[in-house]
């Protein structure tokens, strides 16, 4: 397999170099060709989260030359459980400032480009146009479908992994010779189904793993050699240790890479991935306050749970109506149509999907959302209780 870093570019190692990347040098499928093509390569990571912590720290420890780092978060606290290129001295600063020092820290002789900024169509192609390889560790399918249709555009491999709960994914997209991400998922879920690791939790050293993957792959890309994941599939459970690969064959009839494609530019992702609301589609929501009052003056309101039974254990909302989303529309009998329906997730978002959903089924009873969901209570109402997401 051929490098995507052309010989044009390559330079020789210093002594500091030929020190520091040793242990490289001894690999034959390496070697001092190998390690000149790393330190000429332009890596772009596309978020500074779980994947993206240890994918940069080892693809900086490598010696990729450039690395571009996109990411418009602040460190939270919540991210230190998983994120391991911040520490707690990090928290509230910028994703991207931070994890330029560390970066910068371990290896003072890269570059490092930061982009504290949300990917978007309109940056997209201009950004990642500049890099030999993307590496996606993103956590929302807007993104992800941006990234690979850009990708495609641009002929660029697509390092890509995604985590939940205990489980992987790792592959490499590349149109030039195999799958696109839209030949894997021509179409995203359904706005709700799939709960983001912020709502369905994740085992800390997952993106760890994972992450540690798509390095391995990015640098096989810019050496030259190896066989890359390009047309299969890596599944991981840690929580049961077992892996398998899954071949993945390039669909003719993709609409972006395949014989007559018929998306030729990138569009408006947010809402091919069905989350914009139209004027008319807005939902009604209610604080955690106003709940808590109407609640204590006995209005006829109706609280609906849709949060997953181990979520509920973490907290339950006393005298609340536990419905799980996958329940919802097949229930929709189960309500009363003359009381006001207070729909409740962890952070306000899947009830807001719960509440689309119902509506396109036909239910016509009043439909309300909890604002930041069951967190808003226990910050405002009940703070006893710990909040058990934030962020």
């Amino acid at each position: 397999m051929t490098s995507v870093v052309p010989d044009r570019r390559l330079t020789e190692l210093t002594r500091d170099e030929l020190s520091r990347y040793s242990r490289h040098l001894l690999l034959p499928e390496v070697g001092v060709e190998g390690q000149k093509r790393l330190k000429a390569a332009r890596v772009l990571v596309v978020g500074a989260g779980g994947l993206g912590s240890p994918l940069a720290l080892y693809l900086a420890a490598a010696g990729v030359g450039t690395l571009g780092i996109v990411d418009c978060d602040l460190v939270e606290v919540s991210n230190l459980q998983r994120q391991v290129i911040f520490g707690t001295r990090d928290l509230d600063r910028p994703k991207t400032a931070a994890a330029a020092d560390r970066l910068k820290a371990l290896n003072p002789d890269i570059r490092i480009d930061t982009y504290n900024l949300r990917l978007t169509s309109r940056n997209a192609l201009a950004i990642i146009g500049g890099y030999d390889v993307v590496a996606d560790g993103t956590d929302n399918y807007p993104t992800r479908y941006l990234v690979g249709d850009a990708c495609v555009f641009l002929k660029k491999p697509n390092v890509y992994a995604s985590i939940f709960q205990f489980e992987g994914q790792a592959t490499v997209f590349d149109a030039e010779r195999g799958p696109c991400y839209r030949c894997l998922y021509p179409s995203p879920p359904p706005p709700g189904l799939v709960p983001s690791c912020g709502e369905g939790g994740v085992m800390g050293v997952l993106p760890g793993i994972l992450g540690t993957i798509q390095a391995a792959e990015v640098i096989k890309l810019i050496v030259g050699g190896g066989r890359p994941l390009i047309g299969r599939l890596h599944l991981l459970d840690a929580w049961l240790m077992r892996s398998v690969d899954v071949r993945l064959d390039k669909n003719p009839d993709c609409p972006v890479c395949g014989k007559n494609p018929t998306i030729t530019e990138l569009v408006d992702y947010e809402q091919f991935c069905g989350l914009k609301d139209s004027a008319e589609e807005e939902i009604p929501s209610v604080t955690a306050l106003e709940l808590k009052s109407r609640l204590d003056a006995g209005d006829r309101v109706q609280v609906i749970d849709i949060r997953e039974p181990h979520e509920r254990s973490l907290f339950r909302f006393e005298g609340s109506v536990p419905v799980p989303f996958g329940q919802l529309v097949r229930r929709k009998d189960e309500f009363d149509p003359t009381s006001d329906l207070v729909f409740i997730c962890k952070i306000g978002q899947r009830s807001l999907y719960a509440i689309r959903a119902l509506r396109d089924a036909g239910y016509g009873g009043p439909m309300f959302n909890l604002k930041d969901g069951v967190n808003a209570w226990a910050r405002e109402v009940d703070r006893e209780l710990s909040v058990y997401w934030s962020g």
